[in-house]
């Protein structure tokens, strides 16, 4: 733990670190299925998943008692799997899917039973963040302004115009940060460069630090329905009524973003905070992306992605290509460009990398036609 980071643990308190491990990665498929879902999976260059990356970078805030794991049923078993050092209470299991502020709120009543006014921070287990230190330091600077009151996150110097992700807009400057003006949606391409030209907005990367009583006295405030059913769910958490209580509760609860629920009209009504985060970020949701992200095999720009049990790859006058191996097989190109090939034992992707959005889009073909045995 560096010199900053420990202070500010001595001071504030250890944080609480939420991981939220839910979805399918559907625009990763065929790699990324719904019963091994890319959270689990070694797509950072290294051995590590995705999922073991994040709490790698947590853990330089908090010790292995503090970090929390929310995830579904499906996936409950690989990750307490993955993560032998996290306590299996610590691994929140949803029985179905109900977005991020059930996740998330839950989370924080948990901790709030624990520590009422433990500082928490929630940040996704699918992103990838190779400076784990400059990481650190950001999250520490969202914790001293989380602790006088303000509900913080966490966003991205932009390095250009993205179209894909929303953006924050920045207001009054308050200790190492800004009070948040407005969260921003997904721009078109004109207003992505006005954004950014300003110098006043950032990328809103989902991430959240805050004290639990603040967070959920505002839930109580904007979705008390929400606020009542996890506040009864995690009261119960140790005992023998709470698998009743799930079954009861969670399937009223509204599918809703935690942006939504909570953060847009706290933000309205000044209570939250953004700190920028200066280090490299990616949220890796498709081939492209995982093509921009990870180390070249070569020269002319391929990246071959090496899962465990993958086979080989050899490209011949082939640039650009991102190409998955991982059926066991070698994978051969002749003269092709900026391709994604992912070659698994059961399906295989070819499609140009600029079309790698729409990777997603097969996914549901393959539901409507009944074939889940692949998705």
């Amino acid at each position: 733990m560096n010199v900053l980071v420990e202070a500010a643990c001595k001071t504030i308190g250890m944080l609480h670190a939420v991981v939220p491990a839910g979805g399918s990665g559907t625009r990763l498929w065929p790699l990324s299925r719904a019963q091994r879902p890319k959270f689990l999976l070694p797509l950072t260059g290294s051995d590590s998943s995705l999922l073991q990356s994040t709490v790698e970078r947590v853990r330089l805030l908090s010790g292995p008692d503090h970090v929390y794991v929310v995830t579904g049923t499906a996936h409950a078993v690989d990750v307490a799997r993955q993560l032998p050092e996290v306590p299996g209470d610590n691994i929140l299991v949803e029985p179905s899917p109900r977005d991020s502020a059930a996740a998330i709120s839950l989370a924080a009543a948990v901790i709030a039973e624990r520590e009422p006014q433990a500082v928490m921070g929630s940040f996704a287990a699918d992103h990838l963040v190779p400076d784990g230190k400059a990481f650190a330091e950001t999250v520490e600077r969202a914790m001293e302004l989380a602790s006088t009151g303000l509900l913080m996150t966490i966003g991205i110097n932009p390095t250009g115009p993205d179209t894909g992700l929303g953006y924050l807009r920045l207001g009054s400057a308050v200790g190492p940060g800004y009070h948040l003006d407005a969260f921003v949606e997904k721009p078109d391409q004109v207003s992505a460069v006005e954004y950014v030209s300003s110098g006043n907005y950032l990328w809103n990367a989902g991430m959240f630090v805050w004290r639990v009583d603040v967070f959920l006295g505002e839930l109580a405030r904007h979705r008390p329905a929400l606020h009542d059913a996890v506040r009864e769910l995690a009261s119960a958490w140790d005992t023998n009524g709470r698998e009743a209580l799930f079954a009861k509760l969670w399937p009223t609860l509204d599918k809703i973003s935690v942006d939504y629920a909570v953060m847009e009209p706290a933000a309205a009504a000044g209570k939250v905070g953004v700190v920028p985060g200066d280090f490299e970020w990616h949220d890796v949701g498709d081939y492209d992306t995982l093509g921009q992200v990870l180390k070249a095999a070569d020269r002319v720009g391929n990246v071959v992605v090496e899962p465990a049990g993958a086979g080989r790859a050899h490209l011949t006058e082939s640039k650009r290509n991102v190409v998955v191996p991982a059926s066991g097989r070698l994978v051969v190109t002749v003269g092709v460009d900026d391709l994604i090939i992912v070659d698994t034992p059961d399906a295989l992707l070819v499609c140009p990398r600029d079309r790698a959005q729409e990777v997603k889009g097969v996914v549901e073909e393959l539901k409507q036609s009944g074939r889940t045995d692949l998705v």
